[in-house]
């Protein structure tokens, strides 16, 4: 089982990034995924949630309207997509997946894989 994450970077203030994370090993369309985030000294926090068909998202009140999740079954990924960044959205990224049910986003129940994490860092 792999979760792997990247497109991570260095981007200024202002602008975009797009994240991925490819799964193998798993039956990916029948996880609900999630992207979490770590900063330094912070505890880890829940960026986005969607359902394993993707009908359903979920996202923290500081990215709404600036990030949106999506995914693709058929390559078995995940995406985030990351606009209008902030300096404070400086993080480690990872994203994660839990066995749910179709149209659910099981944030209650530990998750079954983790990815690595892909770094990014917003600044002039």
């Amino acid at each position: 089982v792999q979760l792997v994450e990247s497109g991570g970077g260095l981007v200024q203030p202002g602008g975009s990034l797009r994240l991925s994370c490819a799964a193998s090993g798993f039956t990916f369309s029948g996880y609900a995924m999630t992207w979490y985030r770590q900063a330094p000294g912070k505890e880890r926090e829940l960026v986005a949630v969607i359902s394993s068909a993707g009908g359903v998202t979920s996202y923290a009140d500081s990215v709404k309207g600036r990030f949106t999740i999506s995914r693709d079954n058929a390559k078995n990924t995940v995406y985030l997509q990351m606009n209008s960044l902030k300096s404070e959205d400086t993080a480690v990224y990872l994203c994660n997946a839990r066995s749910c049910s179709p149209g659910r986003l099981c944030v209650w129940k530990t998750p079954d894989y983790w990815g690595q994490g892909t770094q990014v860092t917003v600044s002039s």
